[in-house]
Order: structure tokens, then C-alpha cells, then sequence
């Protein structure tokens, strides 16, 4: 199928934090759908005016700057069903539950055209999939991030997804992950309670933000802990983008491997992030009868842990 795609946008930007930042820099940091080779394209035909004129990707930028950009509408995206091998962990006629493996992206985007969950869903499924998300999303009630792995359930049906989503809203739907984080926690459990919105600086970037922010509260819970570092569950009670990450930066105990909100250290010379959706409680959307799935964690989060143990 194909989707169409909104027409031609015009955005104006006005410089305030970012002087002395080049100018493809500067787009590609404050819009989020962009990267900074399509800034540089975007600029090189002349679809970027600074003061209303003209300009080159090492442009500066000065306090008060008004910077134009005409963004072109995306290209359609055909979104076809992909024979992709899917980790399944339970399916009847209402839901589907899957482990989702590191790298795979959720539903196409630009950047991200297939070999996405959805193609691998309508390859499985055919049509028994929800469509109140529309053709892109079509079954997808939650979504984890590309690097993040786990459980997720998928509708395939709109009875099924909006019990599903109704669970979400009202909290009755348990999501529980594991992670690595960074330093050692002192405390056994605890809740982070921190509205988080998008980062003021950085537009591909989420961030605390209080009195901005749509609120955001983690529950975690340590599990076990190593000299540098520490393995902790944690539950949602909101659903936030990017929540358990920002949290965990947030508290000075970033998750390792994350190339958003991470930092590097010996031990952390990795290349994806070690956040795992291990646990999945919810109400089944037909039947009501209370179902928990669980999820082995990734071979890569074992070894990790394995060999931070082996540090004392």
C-alpha cells in the first residue's frame, strides 16, 4: 500500500542558544525529521534562507538570526509486507505478542522505508490487523525504541486495540524492563517522578523539562549490584518517549550502550543500548483473563552483566 504524505511545509526558526553553530548544525539539531546531509542538501538548493537570502552550511549562526526552511513533502511510502523472521512468544485471533529483536524499527518512516515490524506484521498476519493507527501503523498500540528489545503486543482487531489502549491509559496494562545502568544506586527501590518534554537545545532529544513537560514517573528497583554499575528493574506508570532512558540520565545513571542519553567508559564500548522489555501483564482485550509473558534477556545484556560481576 502507499502512503501519501502532507504537501510541502514552510518553518521559520529564530536563533536564541545556538550562536557560533554551523548552520547545517543547527537544522538538523532543531528538526527533528531531518538529518544534518539532508540539512546540507536541503541548503545546497537553495531551500534554506537566513535573513531572507541565501547561504552555505558553514554559515554561523548569530543571536536573533530568522532562519527559513521550505521542506519539501517526504516521498510516499510504500508499505508492503516483508517475509521477516518474527520472534513470537504468543498469537490467537485479538493480539499477538512478540520479543522484538535489537535494530528493528517499529513502523517505516523516512530513513527507515521497510524490514520494519509492521512489514514483518502484515507479512504474518495479512489484514487481521487493527487499523486505527492508520495504514503506517497498522496493529501497533505501543512502540519500544529501535535499539531497545523485548515485549510488545500488537492488535488485530480495533475491539482488540482499544481494550489494549484503554489498559494503557488506565494503568492496568504492566510493562517491567531490565537495564544496566551506569554507578552504583544506593538505594533499593525508589520512583522518579520528572515531566519530560523535548530537549530545549537538542529537537531529536527528550529531556526533563519541569513545568514544560507532560508528567513521567519510573518506578525502579534494584536487582543486583557490581562495582561500576548496576542491574535494575523498572516499571512504567506513564509512557513518555524515550522514558526509562531520560529517567535514568536524569538520576546521574544512564543506561549502557545508550547513544542519546549515555556516556563511555571501558565498559561501555557498545553499539546498542542494554534496556530489555522483559516483562508483559495485561487483561486479554476478548476473554479478560489476566496474562503475563515474559522475555529471556538478550545473550549480549548476560554477557554484559557476566563480565561486570567479573570486575569485584
Amino acid at each position: 500500500m502507499v502512503v501519501e504524505m502532507e504537501e510541502n511545509k514552510v518553518l521559520t526558526l529564530r536563533v536564541e542558544d545556538d550562536e557560533g553553530e554551523r548552520l547545517d548544525v543547527f537544522l538538523a539539531a532543531n528538526i527533528p525529521e531531518i538529518s544534518r546531509s539532508y540539512a546540507q542538501k536541503l541548503i545546497k538548493e537553495n531551500r534554506v534562507l537566513v535573513d531572507g537570502k541565501a547561504a552555505k552550511s558553514k554559515t554561523k549562526t548569530c543571536r536573533n538570526m530568522t532562519i527559513t526552511v521550505d521542506l519539501p513533502a517526504p516521498e510516499p511510502l510504500n508499505v508492503s509486507p516483508q517475509e521477516i523472521p518474527l520472534d513470537i512468544v504468543y498469537e490467537d485471533n485479538d493480539i499477538i505478542v512478540i520479543n522484538k529483536s535489537r535494530d528493528m524499527v517499529i513502523h517505516p518512516a523516512p530513513g527507515n522505508r521497510d524490514e520494519t515490524l509492521v512489514n514483518a506484521l502484515l507479512h504474518h498476519c495479512g489484514d487481521s490487523l487493527s487499523d486505527i493507527n492508520g495504514v503506517i501503523r497498522p496493529g501497533i498500540v505501543h512502540r519500544l525504541d529501535k535499539d531497545t528489545t523485548g515485549l510488545l503486543v500488537a492488535a488485530k482487531n480495533n475491539e482488540a486495540h482499544q481494550a489494549l489502549s484503554k489498559q494503557l491509559s488506565d494503568h492496568s496494562m504492566h510493562r517491567v524492563y531490565e537495564a544496566i545502568v551506569h554507578g552504583v544506586i544506593e538505594k533499593d527501590k525508589g520512583i522518579i517522578d520528572a515531566p519530560i518534554g523535548r530537549h530545549p537545545a537538542n529537537r531529536k532529544k527528550m529531556a526533563v523539562v519541569p513545568g514544560k513537560g507532560k508528567r513521567a514517573v519510573t518506578h525502579f528497583e534494584v536487582i543486583s549490584r557490581m562495582k561500576s554499575a548496576t542491574h535494575v528493574r523498572c516499571s512504567l506508570e506513564t509512557g513518555r518517549t524515550h522514558q526509562i532512558r531520560v529517567h535514568m540520565a536524569y538520576i546521574h545513571h544512564p543506561v549502557f550502550g545508550d547513544p542519546l542519553y549515555g556516556m563511555r567508559t571501558a565498559d561501555d564500548n557498545l553499539n546498542f543500548q542494554m534496556l530489555h522489555s522483559r516483562y508483559l501483564i495485561l487483561n486479554h482485550p476478548a476473554t479478560g483473563e489476566r496474562m503475563e509473558f515474559e522475555a529471556p534477556l538478550p545473550d549480549e545484556f548476560v554477557q554484559l552483566l557476566e563480565k561486570l560481576k567479573g570486575h569485584g
